[in-house]
């Protein structure tokens, strides 16, 4: 047999969330635990639900990762609430997780401010007009997203926020909204998929601040722009096995060592990272965390 022959599938990593209002979470969990179960056809990865919507990492050959993907549009236990919710595929060298798993939370994205509806959001820029809207000067650009994950990339221009947890982004608008609005500032943010935008627009919306957002983040940017090195500087984090992306969504050679060195807390962040990375769990900080 040859070496051809033996070489196992490909694997491709689609990311995927809606924020969208489930009466019964618990019983669209049940029904993703019957859809992705791995002994289908081995698909690994972690999915979040609550009552404001769904958040999602999987990973399997590219004919499993079809069929999920189908189903959280058409299957009729959904009723139709992921009607048009988008999907960012990359490839795997890596395997990204090492099992499945599907887990019910109160919110599919912790910003730890409550009654925040994540359904508001700021005004979405298509990745084409990213690139015009950010090469404003006085264009207050936030990185939403861990300092660790700046310092590996960001795009040309973007403020690190000094955020160590997600939860922190809010503090750092506060401290700023005012001044922004006084000098009539517009504000552009963006993350790795769109999740965290999306959820923190829709409270920026609450304290009268409205922002510009990158449809789809990240990976979306890196997905419709052959050209994005031209905007981005460095790799961009990604929450499992890979670690790191480059424009063209491809991984690099990038490993947690790499990522966590400048921590204060770097030491516990690559045990942790290590032990959730043999355990098959998301990395820490991660959306899905």
């Amino acid at each position: 047999m040859s070496s051809a022959c033996r070489r196992p599938p490909a694997l491709l990593h689609t990311a995927f969330y809606k924020f969208t209002r489930l009466a019964q979470p618990e019983a669209v969990a049940a029904r993703l635990r019957q859809l992705v179960s791995p002994q289908i056809d081995g698909l690994t990865g972690s999915v979040l639900v609550a009552a404001e919507g769904i958040n999602g990492m999987l990973a399997g050959t590219p004919q499993a990762v079809d069929r999920i993907e189908e189903a959280l549009l058409h299957d009729t236990a959904f009723v139709g609430a992921f009607d048009g919710m988008g999907f960012k595929r990359s490839a795997c060298t890596t395997r990204p997780f090492a099992r499945m798993k599907v887990h019910v939370k109160k919110e599919i994205v912790p910003l730890g401010i409550e009654g925040v509806d994540g359904r508001r959001t700021g005004i979405n820029v298509s990745p084409r007009d990213w690139r015009e809207l950010i090469a404003d000067p006085e264009l207050v650009l936030l990185d939403n997203r861990n300092s660790f994950e700046y310092r590996l990339g960001h795009f040309e221009g973007a403020i690190d926020p000094g955020v160590r947890n997600f939860r922190d982004f809010p503090a750092y608008v506060q401290a700023h909204a005012a001044q922004w609005k006084a000098q009539g500032k517009r504000v552009a943010m963006y993350c790795t998929g769109g999740i965290r935008c999306e959820k923190t627009s829709a409270w920026m919306l609450d304290i009268g601040l409205s922002v510009y957002q990158l449809e789809g983040g990240i990976l979306n940017y890196f997905q419709q722009m052959p050209d994005a090195q031209r905007d981005w500087r460095g790799e961009c984090f990604v929450f499992d096995n890979r670690v790191a992306l480059d424009t063209r969504l491809q991984e690099t050679a990038t490993a947690l060592e790499d990522v966590y060195a400048r921590e204060a807390d770097g030491a516990w962040r690559l045990a942790r990272g290590r032990r959730l990375a043999q355990a098959g769990q998301e990395q820490p900080e991660s959306p899905l965390a």
